[in-house]
C-alpha cells in the first residue's frame, strides 16, 4: 500500500512538531479503531430507538466492516494517485462527515448507508497512519514508531465498549458517532499543518475498474445474504437464492478476471505461496470467530442479564489489558522464537477462553463473567503479529504491501461474515433449545405445575402472569444454552485451524516484514 519511495525523503520531525504530529496521527488511528468497537454495546439501545430488531441493528457493525474491507485494496492506488498526506487528511475529513451523518440518521436505512460510507473512507487510515508515523521517526527508532501504533490500535478495544456504553447510558447513541467530529477535525488540521510539505509524489496510474466493481458486487451480495438470511428463512426465500447466485457468479468472475488482469486490484497470485495461503486463511477464520463473539457477548449481557450499556462495556473492556502489557514483551520474544509456536499458543489460549465461557449460566456473577475476557488479552497479544509474520515471510519487498493489503481485506471481511454467521447460529440454537424446553411445559407435567404454583405464591401472581414469567425465564435459559453452543463451537474452531499454521515455513525475515506492514 505504500507509494514509491522518494529519493529525497524529508527529515524526521523533531521537538514539539514530532510530539504533536505523532499524537495527531495516533489519534486518527484511535478514532478509526474505536469506531469498529464502540457501537457493539449500543446495538440493543440503538435498535430499540430505531424500531428494529437487534439482529437488524447488528448490520451497523457488519456493513461497516464489509465496506472497510472492500476499500483496503484501493489504498495503494489512491496513495500513488493523490499523495500520502492528501489522502490521509481527506479520509479523516470524509470519516468525520460520515460520522455526523450516522448520528443524524432518522432511521436504519439512512444509518446503514452512512456506515457503509464511513467504513469505505476508513480504508486508507490504518496503512497510511503507519507510513506517516514511520516518516516522523528516525530510521533507527522505527520499531518504537510501530510499537506506539500497535499500542494505539490495541487500546481501541479497551476504550470502545466502555466509552460507547457510558455515552449510550448518559446521553444518546448518536453521540458515539458525533464524538468523531471534533477529534477528526483536530487530527486533520494538525496533520495537514505539519505534514503537507512532506507529501509523497503522485502519478497517474490505471485502476482495475472491472475488478473493483466485481469485488463490490460479490462482497455486497454475500454480506446482504448473510445479514438477511435469518429474517427471510434462508433458502426458502427467492431473494436469498438470487443474492447467493449473484455472490457466487460475481466471485468466480472476480477470481478469473484478477488472475488474468495485468494490474489487478487484488493480486490473487499471492495465494500460490504456502505461507500466505495458510497464514491468511488461519488469521481470517480466527478473526471471524474473535470479532463475532466481541459483538454477540455485549448483546447477550444487556438483553438477558439486564446490564446497562456502560456495564456491558466495562465487562468487555478488560480484553485489551494484557494485550497492551505484553506488546513490548512480544517485540523481544518474536525474533528469538518460532512464530508458529506463538500463533499455536494464541489459538489454544482462545480455545481455553471460549471453553470457560461455554459454562456460563443465567445467574452468573460479575467475576466469572469478566475473568475469561481478561485472560483473552494474553492470546490476543500472541495473535496478530506472529500470524502476520507468517503471512509475509519469504515474500520479496515489492510484494509485501500487496500481501498486507490482501490479508487485511480477507481478515476484516471474515470478521463481518463471521458476525452474521455466528449470530444466526446463536439464534437457531436458541430456537432449538426453546423448543426442547417448552416440551416440558405441559399441564400433565407435575414439575411444571409445581413450578407455576411456586411462582404464583412467591410473586402473588395470577396463573396467567405466572405462565408469562415462566416463559421469560425459559427464553433466557434457551438463549443461554444457545450461546454456550456458540462458545463451544468457537473453541473447537480455534483448535481445528491450528494445522493451517504448521503447513507454513516461516523464514527469518517474517518478523521484520510484519513490523513493516502491521497486523491490526
Amino acid at each position: 500500500m505504500n507509494p514509491p519511495k522518494n529519493a529525497s525523503a524529508p527529515a524526521p520531525l523533531t521537538g514539539w512538531q514530532f510530539a504533536l504530529g505523532t499524537f495527531a496521527v495516533a489519534l486518527a488511528t484511535f478514532m478509526n479503531v474505536l469506531d469498529s468497537s464502540i457501537a457493539n454495546v449500543a446495538i440493543p439501545t440503538l435498535s430499540g430507538d430505531l424500531g428494529v430488531s437487534v439482529d437488524e441493528g447488528t448490520w451497523v457493525i457488519t456493513l461497516f466492516a464489509a465496506a472497510n474491507a472492500v476499500a483496503i485494496p484501493l489504498t495503494g492506488w489512491l496513495t500513488q494517485r493523490v499523495g500520502q498526506v492528501k489522502l490521509f487528511v481527506a479520509a479523516i475529513l470524509l470519516f468525520v462527515v460520515a460520522s455526523a451523518a450516522c448520528g443524524l440518521a432518522p432511521n436504519l436505512p439512512v444509518l446503514l448507508a452512512a456506515r457503509i460510507v464511513q467504513g469505505a473512507v476508513a480504508g486508507p487510515l490504518v496503512p497510511l497512519s503507519q507510513a506517516l508515523l514511520l516518516s516522523s521517526f528516525p530510521r533507527e527508532k522505527s520499531s518504537s514508531a510501530l510499537s506506539l501504533w500497535a499500542m494505539t490500535a490495541t487500546v481501541g478495544p479497551i476504550a470502545g465498549p466502555a466509552l460507547g456504553g457510558w455515552i449510550t447510558d448518559n446521553y444518546n447513541w448518536s453521540w458515539i458517532f458525533y464524538i468523531n467530529v471534533p477529534v477528526g477535525l483536530f487530527a486533520a488540521a494538525v496533520i495537514w499543518a505539519l505534514y503537507r510539505k512532506r507529501e509523497t509524489p503522485s502519478r497517474k496510474l490505471p485502476v482495475d475498474k472491472v475488478g473493483l466493481m466485481a469485488l463490490i458486487v460479490w462482497v455486497g451480495a454475500l454480506q446482504i445474504m448473510l445479514d438477511k438470511g435469518k429474517d427471510l428463512d434462508w433458502f426458502n426465500s427467492p431473494v436469498i437464492w438470487a443474492l447467493t447466485i449473484v455472490a457466487l457468479v460475481g466471485f468466480l468472475f472476480f477470481v478469473i478476471w484478477e488472475l488474468t488482469e495485468a494490474r489487478p486490484i487484488v493480486d490473487l497470485r499471492l495465494f500460490k505461496g504456502r505461507n500466505f495461503l495458510g497464514g491468511t486463511i488461519a488469521i481470517s477464520i480466527a478473526y471471524a470467530v474473535f470479532f463475532a463473539n466481541l459483538v454477540i457477548l455485549p448483546t447477550w449481557i444487556q438483553e438477558y442479564l439486564g446490564y446497562r450499556a456502560v456495564d456491558a462495556g466495562l465487562v468487555t473492556a478488560p480484553l485489551g489489558i494484557f494485550a497492551v502489557i505484553l506488546a513490548p514483551v512480544m517485540g523481544k520474544i518474536m525474533p528469538k522464537s518460532d512464530v508458529r509456536v506463538l500463533a499455536t499458543l494464541a489459538f489454544l489460549g482462545f480455545a481455553g477462553v471460549f471453553l470457560m465461557r461455554s459454562w456460563y449460566t443465567t445467574d452468573i456473577d460479575p467475576y466469572t463473567l469478566v475473568l475469561p475476557t481478561l485472560l483473552q488479552g494474553i492470546p490476543m497479544a500472541l495473535f496478530f503479529t506472529p500470524l502476520t509474520a507468517i503471512i509475509l515471510s519469504g515474500l520479496p519487498p515489492e510484494k509485501i504491501p500487496a500481501a498486507a493489503g490482501l490479508s487485511n481485506f480477507a481478515r476484516i471481511f471474515a470478521g463481518a461474515a463471521g458476525t452474521s454467521l455466528l449470530s444466526t447460529i446463536w439464534n437457531d440454537r436458541t430456537i432449538q433449545h426453546h423448543s426442547q424446553l417448552a416440551e416440558q411445559t405441559s399441564v400433565n407435567n407435575p414439575a411444571y405445575v409445581h413450578a407455576l404454583a411456586g411462582i404464583q405464591t412467591t410473586l402473588h401472581a395470577s396463573l396467567f402472569k405466572a405462565q408469562a414469567f415462566f416463559e421469560t425465564q425459559l427464553s433466557a435459559q434457551a438463549s443461554m444454552l444457545g450461546l454456550n453452543d456458540v462458545f463451544w463451537l468457537s473453541a473447537v474452531i480455534f483448535v481445528v485451524i491450528i494445522p493451517l499454521i504448521w503447513i507454513t515455513r516461516p523464514s527469518k525475515d517474517g518478523a521484520k516484514s510484519a513490523a513493516g506492514a502491521g497486523g491490526h
